[in-house]
């Protein structure tokens, strides 16, 4: 899904930065009321702070409420206001520092003077101030609380598309199996009855050319079968959550899978140079659904693909765990067959798969296949 930026939102950060100084000289400019050196320098190093306010915005605020104090400027302080805000989660700290810019601005200067002033008034102005240091807070927050509403909005149309696409394997897996089911029950079945009935021909048969002919069928009707159980396996064993009508995945395409997967996911280890494309495909369907799990359950958190076994032992596999979430999980709808499925993969080639919890709160997939496994 992809939106057009407001003009406002495509200046380049830079220029943003320096009309805000530019401003913020330009207010200190018109309200520079006591003309001492030290005054004025403190005043404009806290004007200058302003560029560097996107990456050090507590610093920076700090730095403006000097210049709040000795001179009448209202801007600076605003705009490194309103940046914190824009950053920062934490609202007491928000709630400080307006109090902060808040008591600069109430405050006489020099701060020896304060006797001499009207109480009354400085607490009166203290609380308009207070009340004025809001404006830059609120919009600051409206500001965070749009941007996070944005990234949410794309992460929700992402994860639609992505059970879009979930849904229309799912349908070809189901047509997938349902071929592996007529092949089983139908078409081994007569093929069965012909490998039955050639041996009985071959059995009666008293013509050796007959007998061989009959011979023949039979071996080839065993071959068939033997051929159409392999396909029913295939059938079944592809029919999980990934299936396509393209040649099916080997471990050339798990690195791709890894780098695109949109987690901050690291691939270790490695698996025996020899083993059957059949394994590979489970290793990287194993991978592949363990990857959209944590997408869709465990947002924000980074993933660890650790493949093992390249030593020649007695099995190989992959271990893929996550941290955990970061953010709450979106509330999305699933099948929750896909590990279901991975078990059986396992299994149909004398396997093991294993899932579960880890101690710090995040998950962890485990398959197993022996190494005599075709």
């Amino acid at each position: 899904m992809t939106t057009r930026r407001a003009w406002w939102a495509r200046i380049p950060a830079p220029v943003v930065d320096a009309v805000v100084v530019a401003i913020a000289v330009a207010d200190l400019s018109v309200n520079l009321w006591d003309e001492s050196p030290f005054a004025t320098a403190v005043a404009a190093a806290g004007c200058a702070a302003l560029a560097f306010r996107r990456r050090f915005p507590l610093p920076v605020f700090l730095l403006t409420l000097p210049a709040a104090l000795m001179q009448d400027v209202v801007f600076a302080p605003f705009a490194a206001l309103f940046t914190l805000a824009e950053r920062s989660r934490d609202r007491r700290l928000l709630t400080v520092c307006a109090v902060l810019f808040a008591l600069a601005s109430a405050a006489p200067w020099p701060l020896n003077d304060l006797a001499s002033r009207d109480r009354t008034w400085t607490v009166v102005y203290f609380f308009y101030t207070l009340a004025t240091a809001a404006a830059p807070v609120l919009m600051g927050q409206l500001v965070q609380a749009r941007g996070d509403l944005a990234r949410r909005l794309v992460e929700i149309e992402e994860a639609r598309e992505h059970e879009r696409l979930l849904h229309s394997q799912a349908v070809l897996a189901r047509e997938r199996a349902q071929l592996a089911r007529e092949m089983h029950d139908v078409v081994s079945h007569q093929v069965s009855l012909i490998a039955v009935q050639a041996a009985a021909l071959q059995v009666a048969a008293k013509d050796p050319a007959f007998k061989e002919g009959a011979q023949t069928i039979r071996s080839l009707s065993v071959d068939t079968l033997d051929e159409l159980r392999h396909m029913v396996t295939l059938l079944r064993a592809s029919g999980g959550r990934a299936t396509e009508l393209t040649p099916q995945p080997t471990l050339a395409d798990l690195h791709r899978l890894v780098t695109t997967s949109g987690i901050d996911t690291d691939l270790t280890g490695e698996l025996p140079p020899d083993i059957s494309t059949r394994a590979q495909r489970a290793i990287y369907r194993t991978v592949q659904e363990a990857l959209t799990n944590v997408r869709k359950h465990a947002p924000g958190a980074s993933a660890t693909v650790q493949l093992w076994g390249g030593n020649g032992g007695a099995a190989y596999g992959v271990t893929v765990t996550n941290t955990p979430p970061t953010r709450p999980a979106l509330p999305l709808p699933g099948s929750h067959q896909g590990l279901v499925g991975l078990k059986e993969r396992a299994e149909l080639m004398g396997g093991t798969f294993e899932s579960g919890s880890t101690s710090d709160g995040g998950y962890a997939v485990h398959l197993r296949i022996p190494s005599h496994a075709d």
